[in-house]
């Protein structure tokens, strides 16, 4: 094992200080090469993750001509974004409004924040002077179970389809849960009472039938994903009360899947844009979860693209402030993000300067990094008093990510 003084001076002589998304240059273009580029963020709280990842979106957009994001966010939430960057409505004035109407389910602010409202008009701003395929912004997670079958019925109404009967029966039997994930999920699992096979008749059918849809490529896509999700999101939500490890691989697995079917739409050379928490874009096969069977979006799209293809960067700080919930459910607040723990990843960085700095890990010296040390993860419910005890992930850091970038303080996010 290699001592800490070791460690601070490798680090030292390999980290590259950064000012601006300037000097994250030689970084965007190493990312680049890969099909997708997996942006990282170790809270879904933090102003700094959003600002520095849009403006490297930007980057590998319009000097690289990657043509979509993908976020961790509902598909017909994040729908709606892609309507409004792309023209296809003139139901919202702006990005702030579309941001307000389409994420007004908790936890809202990872979406509806000011840091957003950048890249959204921008993306708008950007897809005026395009002539050909527009770039988009797409939802990969699946809790939309009631939005994915509402979006469903609208569209087959407005089409006049026949299978309309079909989309109503499945959402018929998820009317008597009251869109509360937690009641289905105690029927399902210890009452046998569920709605799988109405909700898989859907799939399969518009699966069957989907040369109808075809005329309209972007609605065809937001149909087959609403179904995907619908299904998925039903799995899930079966699964989530009595198996912790295997309801994230399903979520995991279709945030995957759905990637895939984006990219499909765009074609065979298309590149693409995700972004998701560490959790999600890092390999799962290089931390703790790997021993309890859990995969992730990092792990998965490496295992299916190869490791050329895919790019993951992840984000940390060693201190600031974040955005987060006391508990599930309960109002955001401010918090406090304690200095990094002793012998964390975030410690021994900030020991090695304490400034803004950057990796890129590559086969001569990711060998240097690979010792398992804490890795700081906050999610959107956060007891900073607490976090010593659930909230540093075990992780060999360059088998992780192809890439890293810490901000020695962050601040957190403005909810719209």
């Amino acid at each position: 094992m290699i001592k800490t003084n070791q460690f601070i001076d490798l680090i030292s002589k390999h980290a590259i200080r950064f000012t601006d998304i300037n000097d994250l240059q030689p970084l965007i273009n190493k990312a680049s090469t890969a099909k997708y580029v997996l942006l990282g963020e170790a809270s879904h709280g933090t102003s700094e993750y959003y600002t520095i990842r849009t403006e490297m979106t930007k980057k590998l957009i319009k000097e690289h001509g990657f043509s979509f994001i993908a976020v961790e966010g509902d598909w017909p939430a994040c729908y709606e974004v892609n309507r409004y960057i792309k023209g296809m409505t003139s139901e919202y004035s702006s990005a702030v409004e579309v941001l307000k109407k389409s994420f007004n389910r908790w936890p809202s602010w990872m979406w509806a924040n000011q840091e957003m409202v950048d890249l959204i008009e921008w993306l708008r701003s950007y897809n005026e002077k395009l002539e050909g395929d527009k770039v988009g912004f797409y939802g990969l997670d699946v809790y939309s179970l009631w939005e994915s079958m509402e979006a469903i019925v609208d569209y087959l109404e407005k089409i006049k389809s026949p299978n309309l009967a079909k989309a109503l029966n499945a959402i018929e039997c998820f009317e008597p849960f009251q869109r509360k994930p937690e009641q289905y999920g105690i029927s399902a699992a210890f009452y046998g009472e569920d709605c799988m096979s109405e909700i898989l008749e859907l799939l399969q059918t518009i699966q069957h039938n989907k040369k109808t849809y075809d005329e309209d490529p972007e609605a065809s896509l937001n149909l087959k994903i609403n179904a995907i999700a619908a299904s998925n999101a039903e799995h899930y939500y079966h699964t989530m009360v009595t198996n912790h490890n295997e309801s994230w691989n399903i979520r995991d697995r279709h945030m995957t899947e759905v990637l895939h079917y984006i990219g499909n739409h765009y074609g065979t050379d298309v590149k693409g844009i995700v972004w998701e928490h560490n959790t999600h874009i890092g390999d799962a096969r290089a931390t703790d979860m790997a021993s309890e069977g859990m995969v992730n979006v990092g792990q998965l799209t490496r295992e299916q693209y190869g490791e050329k293809d895919i790019y993951a960067i992840g984000f940390g700080t060693y201190k600031g402030t974040v955005i987060a919930a006391d508990k599930w459910g309960a109002k955001a607040e401010v918090m406090s993000i304690p200095n990094g723990a002793p012998g964390s990843w975030e410690e021994v960085v900030h020991k090695a300067g304490a400034f803004n700095k950057y990796f890129m890990f590559t086969e001569e010296n990711k060998n240097y990094f690979n010792e398992i040390l804490g890795h700081r993860a906050i999610g959107v419910v956060y007891h900073p008093q607490y976090e010593h005890h659930g909230n540093y992930v075990p992780s060999r850091v360059s088998d992780r990510y192809d890439g890293y970038i810490h901000v020695e303080e962050t601040k957190a996010l403005t909810p719209l």
